[in-house]
């Protein structure tokens, strides 16, 4: 499945770039949302100053920038200290550790649910016409039930040199201590590992997925701290064994939401043969197969020893399909798919890139549906589609991390005589 999304927190820079403006507090002007859940602001009076981008902001606000990392370029990142004119749908977040240098797990708590959505469904628009070239996209970011807290059934804790637990500061290595996460389902909550301290431990994962008591692991020995090593969950008409470090998306309505817009998008037929790539436990396998029948057939290829195995297993009952262990790329296809009618793309956050997007269109599919947890790296595989003659007839987006920038599409790709102009 897709949202191999970034664990709350992680980030790639462990200190601030000291440039001229390090420090510095800059009342700004801002503007347009911006991916990764900052906006695009400019000094007050200098519209065409130094790009701020600045978090902990809505566009069309002003506000007091505190200059968090400047490398001395042409822009600088910033966090919003001061709300000097808010906007329309700013609120009061509900979680004590969102803001300026606390926890970076989430972008938009300051936001209203409804403002975010179209926040996020402006972020896919942009990516569509800037990469993709296409500019008349209309997306509209849905919900999904279940509300914007409590959600998080899987989360990544990372321990401070003391063994408390908590998440990562935005773009930082360092450890914001947690007493409790809003976005954590309730079993994370039952966990209690936000109650004890962890000497020894770098991250501390818990698995509260499906029904249950929570599984705990200690990520730098891989050791199964508590709770079952297989849990079980419910979704797409289908029960689904899932091993404790395979991955599965971790909203609970995220499951049945997708797989239902695939199954509405490709509308597998009897006796059609379908290929689920980056499978992951079977979700998107399971889709096809009930589409096709016994007349048809399907074959899902995962590259990660665990989840082919949680497929093979999931999909054991339905004889038309196969599971293959392997990395998805363009001679696997070549071996094993001469030819598919409905495909399901589900690539890591990175996107399938050109060797794998050509191989797929040099199947010759009647449709195509990617599943995307990232607009640019969707963006970039719509427009190489294009040059192998697949166009994007259809785009839908859900709204499955609520309270974070990270946002899930599902793309129709079709023949160019089939698409249309687009």
């Amino acid at each position: 499945m897709t949202g191999r999304e970034t664990p709350p927190g992680r980030t790639t820079r462990t200190r601030p770039v000291a440039g001229p403006w390090l420090g510095r507090d800059v009342a700004v002007e801002v503007s347009a949302v911006a991916h990764g859940g900052h906006c695009v602001a400019r000094p007050v009076g200098d519209p065409a100053g130094r790009v701020v981008f600045v978090r902990h902001a809505l566009p069309g606000e002003r506000v007091v920038a505190r200059v968090t990392e400047d490398g001395g370029g042409a822009f600088c990142r910033a966090d919003a200290v001061e709300i000097l004119r808010p906007a329309p749908g700013r609120v009061a977040p509900p979680c004590g550790y969102a803001g300026p240098g606390g926890c970076g797990g989430c972008d938009w708590q300051h936001a209203d649910p409804d403002i975010q959505r179209g926040l996020k469904g402006s972020v896919v628009r942009e990516a569509l016409a800037r990469i993709a070239g296409l500019p008349a996209v209309d997306v509209e970011v849905a919900a999904v039930p279940g509300g914007p807290l409590g959600w998080r059934t899987r989360v990544q804790f990372a321990a401070d040199p003391a063994g408390r637990l908590g998440l990562r500061r935005h773009r930082s290595h360092q450890v914001q201590p947690l007493e409790h996460c809003p976005l954590a389902a309730p079993g994370v909550a039952r966990s209690g590992v936000l109650d004890r301290r962890w000497p020894g431990d770098a991250e501390v994962e818990v698995i509260a997925v499906g029904a249950g008591d929570p599984t705990v692991l200690s990520t730098r020995r891989r050791v199964l701290r508590t709770g079952p090593a297989v849990r079980t969950v419910q979704a797409a008409g289908r029960q689904w064994r899932l091993s404790a470090g395979a991955f599965w998306q971790v909203h609970p309505s995220a499951a049945d939401t997708l797989a239902e817009c695939v199954r509405e998008l490709l509308r597998p037929a009897p006796g059609e043969s379908g290929l689920d790539l980056y499978a992951g436990a079977g979700l998107f396998a399971g889709v096809l197969a009930t589409g096709v029948g016994d007349t048809g057939r399907v074959l899902a290829i995962e590259g990660d020893r665990v989840a082919a195995a949680d497929a093979s297993a999931n999909l054991a009952d339905l004889g038309w399909v196969s599971v293959h262990r392997a990395r998805v790329g363009a001679r696997v296809l070549a071996d094993l798919a001469p030819r598919a009618d409905v495909v399901v793309l589900d690539p890591p956050r990175t996107g399938a890139g050109p060797e794998v997007t050509a191989a797929v269109c040099g199947l010759a599919p009647r449709a195509i549906a990617y599943v995307a947890c990232d607009p640019a790296a969707l963006a970039r595989d719509v427009r190489r589609a294009r040059e192998h003659g697949y166009l994007l007839a259809a785009v839908r987006a859900f709204d499955i991390f609520p309270m974070t920038h990270h946002v899930e599409c599902v793309a129709l790709l079709e023949p160019a005589d089939a698409a249309g102009a687009g």
